[in-house]
């Protein structure tokens, strides 16, 4: 199966990661996710992405979360979360490659479109309006979209369509990513690598 495991250790952050692209509801290889990085509302986005992406995912951070949260939220769990998913993926053949997502939250729509390429790219466009989501910056959430894409090695775009709270703003655009992971690396029934370069 497609799972990797990644450990991190610096001065500011202590990190690990697993992840397994492959469970199985209903099965031993059912799908299992612990998330813990100190911050609640980042918390629950992570819990939500592993959710409906369809893979287990187990995280835990401590950071310096008395200065503020940008190591915690920006760099380090989506830096690792990004590294893990690209290790679990191998060499990429035999997915389907692009993925986009819908994902309504009430009156908030997102869409988000990926490309698992090699050729990391992310471009969001959020319009937070608020400062803070519980104890989550507003600011850092494109940078965790932007920390995952560059370590995964995916283009990405995630536009929140519409939308008058950022909870939901924010809560929405996580959840049409998890929907278009789960599209992308879902098995073609081939062993071809998607591309007319015959490499990616």
């Amino acid at each position: 199966s497609r799972t990797a495991s990644i450990s991190r250790n610096t001065n500011e952050t202590q990190i690990t990661v697993s992840i397994n692209l492959d469970c199985t509801p209903g099965s031993s290889n059912g799908q299992t996710i612990d998330i813990s990085t100190g911050i609640g509302f980042l918390d629950h986005m992570y819990h939500a992405l592993a959710k409906h992406s369809g893979f287990s995912l187990t995280m835990n951070c401590k950071g310096d979360l008395w200065i503020d949260d940008h190591h915690t939220a920006d760099e380090y769990p989506a830096i690792a979360l990004g590294t893990a998913f690209k290790q679990a993926l191998g060499e990429v053949r035999g997915i389907r490659r692009y993925g986009t997502g819908f994902a309504p939250l009430d009156e908030a729509l997102s869409r988000a479109v990926i490309d698992i390429c090699s050729r990391p790219y992310c471009v969001t466009d959020l319009g937070f309006r608020r400062e803070k989501i519980g104890d989550l910056s507003t600011e850092m959430v494109p940078h965790i979209f932007y920390s995952f894409a560059m370590a995964a090695g995916v283009t990405l775009h995630i536009d929140v369509l519409r939308g008058e709270n950022d909870h939901h703003r924010c809560e929405s655009a996580f959840k049409a990513l998890a929907l278009a992971i789960r599209q992308a690396i879902e098995p073609n029934g081939g062993n071809d690598v998607p591309s007319t370069k015959g490499v990616l």
